[in-house]
């Protein structure tokens, strides 16, 4: 493919570290001459030794999504050769090696001490969405990014068994407090800004932001209409709802989205749509478009402040509205791999030799020995690059004493046995692995829709041209992506955070991938940003960062083509649980859920995963592994210590 002169003038052309994907490419088009035993799996692929290095396109493997759709679709089983019986037999597998999965095994090991454990995950890493990515920069420092699931957020609305589970892994939370620099912006006198794209606004056009909109909004391209709105709604929102109780304002607003709320409600320029288009993808995987004002308002969304809402949600709001309306911790619980440090201390507390040392400084910068994590001698085996399609008991599933799991091995089908299974997969994935379940329980696993995503990092040979702008970060509204931030700045045993604007720092760039279309409820905005996402190529979304990068930094002297040394874009296509929001669900939130039906275990199986809360947050992985090891061993007074219901604590939020 020839590039374009723009292409080639941000340094398309150039060598970066984006050769992982090449090669990966590469060997899979010379795989695919050579012998396969099931569609689309070469045989005898040599395993990747280290995931974290690899650069490029990351996230979900290629493969292993090709045999999950090959299942979906009912091509699998029309070329799969016979499954062959490993012999292999163990007292529980775990199919998923996520976050959920992994806390299951930990949880059964401390109650089953003597208990021999497998685990099955399909991608060539573990931590799903808990995904580390690791840079070496020009000058030969080591840079730790996370690929997904970013932080720890609010310990303080923790289950007590959650809160147990940290501890014993050695994760001590209060410890976040000496690691994150909180005060690292303020001390180098970095802001944050708005990049407004010529396409959208008219002029490309960086602004600065502070306190006050009408210091800054001027500035903006807007015309001068929205100016005086945005202004108004930011700095002296009158009460847009005036003579209605607070109930009926909670009513009304929980039927509104926000972007009508802000274009009949306040009736305001229609170019504020476009401005805050993408503010409510992070925590509710929609636009403001799909988003109810009253979400919006939990969010931190201007226009409120002057309505008399208190300080207390409503009961319509979203498990995220609630959670960010009253969170009473700081946003400092982050490894430098996010949660993927959590994945590692659950990872070492089950294969000790795979991760060496005992604190969690240590957990960072600790090489971790890929090829321990299957070790036949080892009581609890990881095994990855493994994609379950089978899940059947050795007979009725209610006098079974075991469980037959058939999954890809190298291009082969192998079989193993298991008294207790833990699906810590997808939700949507279970009903085609398994035909034991009920037509209205699939229909319930059927309802979780994963919000697809991007989580980008881009590793720059320094940050000159933000210190000289004076900002750390920038949203860029309407564009492809939503802006651009550097790194949260966490500094723990031997690894150190940048100091000086000459030092090496890594981008963190994301995108919700959503359709803005107000006819189209969350499941269908995320069906049709899956199947866009899926769309896109690598060297697509790498021309987007550095167009970007390039036009928003120009004043401070960035260069695409040179400043940029490597680039990692992890592609979920099936990213995070969708929550239970209005106006769509109905039922949300006095019931009855579809996570009551759908994670119903049965037989010896019982399910956890973040779909099985309707909550896409480490802790809730946490908690629905631990109430599916608890059905497993019949432990019904372990099943009071952990959060069934989505969301915060109602007792801690006032509800």
């Amino acid at each position: 493919m020839s590039l374009s002169d723009r292409a080639k003038a941000l340094g398309m052309d150039r060598a970066i570290t984006r050769r992982d994907f090449l090669n990966g490419v590469a060997l899979t088009v010379a795989g695919a001459a050579a012998t396969t035993l099931l569609p689309g799996i070469a045989h005898a692929v040599t395993p990747v030794p280290y995931p974290p290095a690899l650069t490029g396109l990351r996230g979900h493997s290629p493969k292993a999504m090709d045999i999950m759709h090959a299942v979906r679709d009912g091509t699998f089983w029309d070329t799969a050769p016979k499954p062959e019986d490993s012999g292999e037999h163990y007292d529980l597998v775990v199919v998923g090696g996520g976050i959920s999965g992994l806390a299951a095994a930990v949880l059964w090991r401390q109650q089953q001490p003597d208990a021999k454990i497998l685990i099955l995950e399909n991608n060539d890493d573990f931590g799903g969405h808990a995904r580390r990515n690791e840079f070496t920069a020009s000058n030969g420092k080591k840079l730790i990014g996370y690929g997904g699931s970013e932080s720890l957020q609010t310990p303080s609305y923790f289950s007590p068994l959650v809160k147990q589970l940290l501890v014993d892994i050695g994760i001590d939370t209060e410890k976040f407090n000496d690691y994150y620099d909180q005060s690292w912006s303020e001390d180098r006198s970095l802001g944050e800004s708005v990049f407004f794209r010529k396409e959208v606004f008219g002029a490309d056009t960086l602004v600065k932001t502070t306190e006050l909109a009408a210091d800054w909004v001027p500035q903006t391209p807007l015309n001068d209409k929205a100016k005086t709105n945005l202004i108004e709604l930011i700095d002296s929102p009158p009460d847009y709802l005036p003579g209605k109780s607070r109930d009926e304002k909670f009513e009304v607003l929980s039927k509104t989205t926000y972007a009508d709320f802000l274009t009949k409600t306040c009736g305001y320029d229609p170019q504020l749509i476009a401005y805050f288009q993408a503010s409510t993808g992070a925590y509710f995987g929609v636009g403001v478009e799909a988003t109810t004002a009253l979400d919006a308002w939990g969010n931190g969304n201007p226009g409120f402040d002057g309505m008399d809402l208190g300080e207390v949600p409503y009961k319509t709001m979203s498990p995220s509205g609630r959670l960010v309306l009253t969170d009473p911790d700081d946003y400092i619980y982050h490894f430098p791999d996010g949660n993927g440090g959590v994945a590692r201390a659950l990872v070492r507390a089950l294969v000790p030799a795979a991760v060496p040392g005992t604190t969690m400084e240590d957990l960072v910068t600790a090489q971790l020995d890929y090829g321990a994590l299957d070790n036949p001698e080892n009581p609890t085996r990881l095994r990855l690059n493994a994609s379950v399609v089978r899940v059947a008991h050795d007979g009725p599933p209610t006098e079974a004493t075991n469980v037959i799991l058939t999954y890809v091995d190298n291009g082969a089908l192998k079989t193993v046995t298991g008294a207790n299974v833990v699906l810590a997969c997808w939700h949507r994935v279970i009903p085609h692995i398994t035909s034991e379940l009920p037509a209205a329980q699939v229909e319930a696993l059927n309802d979780q829709v994963k919000v697809p995503l991007i989580y980008t990092n881009v590793q720059l040979k320094n940050w000159q041209a933000f210190a000289k702008l004076g900002i750390d970060s920038f949203e860029c509204p309407s564009g492809f992506w939503d802006g651009a931030n550097i790194d949260m700045p966490v500094t723990m045993g031997d690894y150190a955070f940048a100091d000086k604007p000459d030092d090496p720092v890594l981008l963190h760039i994301s995108k919700v991938v959503v359709t803005p279309d107000p006819a189209l409820g969350a499941r269908d905005q995320a069906t049709a940003g899956r199947y866009s996402l899926m769309d896109l190529t690598f060297e697509q979304m790498e021309f987007e960062i550095r167009d970007m990068l390039d036009r928003a930094l120009k004043a401070g002297g960035f260069d695409a083509a040179t400043d940029i040394e490597a680039i990692t874009c992890n592609r979920w296509s099936h990213g995070y649980a969708l929550e239970y929001m209005r106006p769509w669900d109905q039922y949300w939130p006095d019931g009855p859920l579809p996570i009551e039906a759908s994670r119903k275990g049965w037989g010896r199986i019982a399910i956890a995963n973040s779909d099985a809360g309707a909550y896409a947050y480490a802790h809730s992985a946490m908690d629905q592994a631990a109430r599916a090891v608890s059905e497993l061993l019949g432990d019904k007074a372990k099943l009071a210590e952990f959060s069934k219901f989505p969301g915060p604590p109602l007792d801690m939020i006032g509800l």
